[in-house]
């Protein structure tokens, strides 16, 4: 019998209930899930404070107790998106499907041959990496965006704070 292995990529910044909605969605669908941190060499950013080492930890204990097999696998982005699909490929372990609603992903995976899927998305206006963020820097209800074990992450990490520096400018 074959194992059926999916693909899903994100920047988790940071990984929020909208992700972990689309995870378990997929979950019902395949045995095992490659999760793709994508961009990940990008950190300390006003729209990536988290490092790659970090959204892997945010990812691990949110799904810890979901009942799914997962690799949460970083992604350093390339620029060239003729060589993507197979640059994803050599990183990961084999996969069968991709789940995405990204435009540009959907279009390359279809391009190379691989089925893709469009998840429902949970109400994306609020489950969004931007809101957490613009939560975080105005001191509003960020926690209610993300799960329990991420806010803890977060709070480990002091990512709060962190985000408050690196998005002050020279003239604050």
């Amino acid at each position: 019998m074959h194992m059926k292995r999916a693909f899903y990529i994100g920047r988790f910044q940071p990984f929020h209930l909208g992700h972990y909605s689309i995870i378990t969605g997929i979950a019902e669908d395949v045995d095992e899930l490659v999760i793709g941190i994508g961009s990940a060499q990008k950190s300390h950013d006003p729209k990536n404070p988290f490092t790659a080492g970090e959204r892997v930890m945010m990812i691990r204990h949110a799904l810890k107790d979901a009942a799914i097999t997962h690799y949460a696998i970083p992604i350093e982005d390339l620029q060239r998106n003729a060589v993507w699909v197979s640059h994803i490929i050599s990183m990961t372990p084999p996969f069968d499907l991709v789940y995405s609603n990204n435009p540009l992903v959907v279009q390359l995976f279809k391009e190379a041959g691989i089925e893709v899927r469009q998840p429902p998305m949970l109400h994306r206006d609020g489950y969004s990496g931007s809101e957490v963020r613009r939560r975080m820097l105005e001191d509003e209800n960020w926690r209610e965006l993300v799960p329990d074990a991420v806010a803890d992450v977060i709070d480990e990490i002091d990512g709060v704070e962190r985000l408050k520096q690196i998005s002050k400018t020279d003239f604050d």
